[in-house]
């Protein structure tokens, strides 16, 4: 199993899953993508296995940023618009398994779905 793990480096919720998938010894390749500038080609596949309301991280920092005007009437197009140009609004991490998408860090959904 070849497993890819999206997000940015310095996220606490990050540090989570690196921790977990190294006691695990769980191998994984790491690809930050605010630095490698991804987002925008691989958003569409996220959607898609995902859902944009997955993805879309409203509780960051970046959300609460953004204007009045930018949080109002969120749907779909403007989810996947707002997460192409602001790609820390996208909840992390994103790990993929090959078959599954996993979005967010949880260590009973990690252990269930990557220990078989």
């Amino acid at each position: 199993m070849s497993l890819k793990l999206f997000g940015i480096k310095n996220c606490d919720t990050m540090k989570k899953a690196f921790a977990w998938l190294d006691a695990n010894g769980i191998a994984y390749e790491f690809v930050d993508y605010k630095k490698a500038g991804i987002v925008q080609s691989h958003l569409p596949d996220w959607n898609r296995r995902a859902g944009w309301k997955v993805l879309l991280n409203t509780r960051g920092l970046m959300w609460k940023k953004l204007s009045d005007e930018e949080r109002t009437d969120v749907d779909e197009a403007k989810a996947l618009t707002l997460m192409a140009k602001y790609p820390a609004m996208i909840k992390r991490p994103v790990l993929d398994t090959g078959k599954t998408l996993l979005v967010g860090f949880d260590a009973d959904r990690y252990a269930k779905e990557l220990k078989q």
